[in-house]
């Protein structure tokens, strides 16, 4: 029995291994549908999920048409085809498969990748791991209870920096037992957009959530919203999750709707909004990082002070004796030929006077030879006066030349540093504070602008802190001293909380909101557009 044992492990584990060298030597061409068939055929799975296009709502039927003229998404009478929605069978909807939305104007590109309600194990993880890298055009990733493990979840972080275009990843309803999701929001994670909706997220998996978003050494720069709705966060798990706002920089979007934040952590999340004292371990990186930054400026500055003491040491330019030389040569045959056209026209004034004066046969003997002579000599006079003025004009305009040529050489001094100056990002720790009390204040975190925190257990005592904290960063108003316009929140959102609607200070906060919120500002009331329309 041990022989037979012996024979058939060592049976399965060559099987294995050819079916991972097979899989290994297929090389991926980047049609999804193709690549990721060819891989489970080669790992000898027998049921394998068909890639399907995402099925997407009817469009709104047009006047001419009823309902019951649409064939495709129309009711029908027969038993087997009661949904809306065309199927082959009763129970497809049911089956695995992996539903893809394409690019509108290319059919092949494949944008988004839905999988829902069936379970990815190591197995079909690998073979994500090959084709979805493959596939150029992939923006975004649904995985909706599939059944995700620490492990499995480890896996799938391992292959996504080679998804070249992948910002989007939702995992709701997926919970692990480690709560390793702070995984996907890393240092060196491209992410912009996670939904980690319902994944029984505690205090626990929200401090971890909190230190990816910043620390005092490191922090997440590209992810631009986060959704930790319908978890378990409570105060505790909120103050985390502050601490990392402190010095976040780049999260625009939070949710934290349906959780069990109250209003010690509602308090903790609205002191970030506004100045804050820094701790003395921030204070001691804040010197660390002043340090750093006082040789480079020292680079830089020399470079600038030379370019303005050689601009006013410099000494004042001398025309050279040549140069002067060359100047009144030029000007005076100028002089010149102005008097010798003055003294040829009286000559010729008196010539003709003398001429009328005498008798006619002299005034004809001397008109002959006399004309010609006179006319000769004005001809001569004519060219010796235009000579001068042809000569300097061109030397005028070689010298305005030289010098036009001579200012567009002249390189821009400081326009590529003060460009490459503004591109630098600047550390948190490093914004422009404020000193009082004893104490360094930073400005806040003016970043987040949408804040969901609806069906929570906040009473009025959180929606005060809220509202001091609105106050302030309308009162600032101003972009922050990094550069960046940073305007503060835009859209808050408190409602379904233990507090009661009529409340004084929820209404205040509420129309300190609608003046700031972009998008309500451009929704006119239903009174304006019956005017309008009127």
């Amino acid at each position: 029995m041990g022989k037979k044992e012996k024979g058939a492990k060592e049976k399965g584990t060559a099987s294995s291994e050819e079916e991972q060298k097979s899989s290994e030597e297929y090389q991926c061409t980047g049609n999804l549908e193709q690549d990721f068939t060819e891989l489970c055929v080669r790992l000898g799975l027998i049921e394998i999920p068909r890639v399907v296009p995402r099925l997407r709502p009817p469009s709104t039927p047009s006047l001419d048409k009823t309902i019951h003229e649409d064939s495709e998404w129309s009711f029908h009478s027969d038993k087997d085809s009661l949904s809306p929605f065309p199927t082959k069978d009763r129970f497809s909807y049911f089956k695995p498969c992996i539903h893809i939305e394409t690019d509108s104007e290319d059919s092949k590109a494949v944008r988004e990748v839905f999988i829902r309600g069936w379970k990815i194990d190591e197995k079909m993880m690998g073979v994500f791991s090959k084709c979805l890298p493959a596939v150029t055009s992939l923006h975004g990733v649904h995985l909706w209870n599939v059944g995700l493990t620490d492990d499995t979840l480890t896996s799938f972080v391992t292959f996504l920096p080679r998804c070249t275009a992948l910002k989007m990843i939702v995992l709701d309803g997926n919970p692990l037992p480690r709560q390793s999701y702070y995984k996907l929001l890393s240092e060196e994670s491209l992410l912009s957009h996670v939904s980690l909706r319902n994944n029984n997220i505690d205090d626990e998996g929200a401090k971890l959530i909190g230190r990816a978003l910043s620390t005092l050494k490191t922090g997440n720069r590209n992810l631009v919203s986060l959704n930790l709705s319908y978890n378990h966060i409570s105060d505790q798990g909120a103050t985390y999750i502050s601490e990392g706002l402190r010095l976040n920089r780049s999260l625009l979007s939070l949710s934290l709707a349906h959780n069990r934040i109250g209003d010690q952590g509602a308090i903790k999340l609205a002191e970030v909004l506004g100045p804050f004292a820094l701790t003395h371990e921030e204070i001691v990186e804040r010197r660390r990082l002043l340090l750093e930054k006082e040789p480079i400026e020292r680079q830089r500055s020399p470079s600038t002070s030379r370019k303005s003491e050689s601009k006013g040491d410099r000494p004042v330019s001398h025309p050279s004796s040549t140069a002067i030389d060359k100047v009144d040569k030029t000007a005076k045959p100028s002089k010149s030929a102005s008097k010798k056209k003055e003294k040829s026209q009286e000559s010729a004034k008196k010539d003709e006077k003398a001429g009328t004066g005498g008798g006619g046969s002299q005034a004809a003997s001397a008109s002959a030879p006399g004309g010609q002579g006179a006319t000769a000599a004005k001809k001569e006079d004519s060219k010796a006066a235009k000579k001068p003025s042809s000569i300097t004009e061109p030397k005028t305009s070689r010298s305005k030349t030289v010098k036009s040529a001579n200012k567009d050489k002249r390189p821009p001094a400081q326009e590529p540093e003060q460009s490459a100056e503004q591109t630098e990002t600047v550390h948190p720790l490093l914004e422009q504070a404020d000193h009082h009390d004893g104490k360094v204040f930073l400005p806040g975190n003016r970043t987040l602008i949408n804040l969901n925190l609806m069906r929570n257990f906040m009473t009025e005592v959180g929606l005060q802190a809220f509202l001091a904290a609105v106050h302030l960063q309308t009162q600032l108003g101003k972009p922050a001293s990094s550069g960046t316009n940073q305007l503060g929140l835009l859209r808050l959102s408190l409602a379904k909380n233990s507090f009661p609607a009529s409340s004084k200070a929820f209404l205040m906060l509420q129309d300190l909101m609608l003046n700031r919120d972009p998008l309500r500002k451009n929704v006119k009331p239903p009174e304006e557009e019956q005017t309008a329309s009127g």
